[in-house]
């Protein structure tokens, strides 16, 4: 079982690439799960309707109006999208939500500052399971519902990498938008290549490696047996991950 988080800036003209790659190694019986993000799609939705884009440590402020567009791209656009181009691929791909058969268990991360953002506190990976076993791939949009049924913003990094551990996944791929984990974040010469969990959640990181650390290391803590952050934007990099090579890669 490989879980992959598909990010939006792998979402571009040369999708259709990825999905192939995808397609070949399911031909051959290897089992998927993907999970989607959308971050510059929601980023578009929001300038067009004049709304403030506003980060910080690197999760997405979500007031109720962002919300809304939130759901909408996720949900709607960007779900039906990917979905669509694993189809056309020849998967047999079927989208579904967080909040769908109460998969992801979810509450608030931190109301004053971040708004409608939340964590992910359990998964119940049934659906999935229930799913792969009649020769489905599944598709996730990681927005979930609060118990009070507030649709809630969850980060798809850290979606990901707890529906990875709870598959108790060979592999966590994480197709971002850079080559992978960096100890000193802009300096492209400090690219991690390996690490292991333990040492990697000892160190600091800002802004948009947070989510990404955090997700990689509790993929592997709570059952995946291993991460791997690449450059979501390169079709080598995601060839390479699916053999096992490249990137960052995070173990016990």
């Amino acid at each position: 079982m490989i879980v992959i988080k598909f990010g939006g800036h792998a979402m571009g003209a040369h999708a259709q690439d990825w999905m192939r790659e995808i397609a070949s190694r399911f031909s051959d019986g290897e089992k998927f799960v993907v999970v989607h993000g959308g971050g510059p799609q929601i980023d578009n939705e929001l300038k067009m309707r004049q709304i403030e884009v506003k980060m910080q440590n690197g999760f997405r402020v979500t007031t109720p109006d962002v919300m809304h567009v939130v759901e909408m791209v996720l949900t709607g656009t960007v779900l039906r999208s990917v979905v669509r181009s694993l189809s056309d691929a020849g998967l047999p791909a079927v989208g579904i939500t967080g909040g769908d058969a109460q998969l992801l268990e979810v509450e608030l991360k931190d109301e004053q500052q971040l708004g409608l953002v939340g964590k992910v506190v359990k998964v119940n990976p049934k659906i999935l399971h229930d799913l792969v076993d009649m020769g489905y791939l599944p598709v996730v949009s990681p927005v979930s519902n609060a118990v009070n049924g507030q649709a809630l913003n969850i980060n798809a990094d850290l979606a990901a990498g707890a529906i990875a551990g709870a598959l108790r996944a060979n592999q966590m791929i994480f197709l971002t938008d850079v080559p992978g984990i960096f100890a000193n974040w802009p300096d492209r010469d400090s690219l991690i290549n390996e690490i292991s969990v333990d040492d990697l959640s000892a160190m600091d990181f800002t802004e948009g490696m947070i989510p990404k650390v955090e997700a990689a290391v509790n993929a592997v803590r709570s059952g995946s047996l291993s991460a791997r952050v690449i450059d979501g934007k390169s079709l080598s990099a995601f060839q390479s991950a699916l053999l096992g090579q490249g990137g960052t890669w995070i173990h016990a």
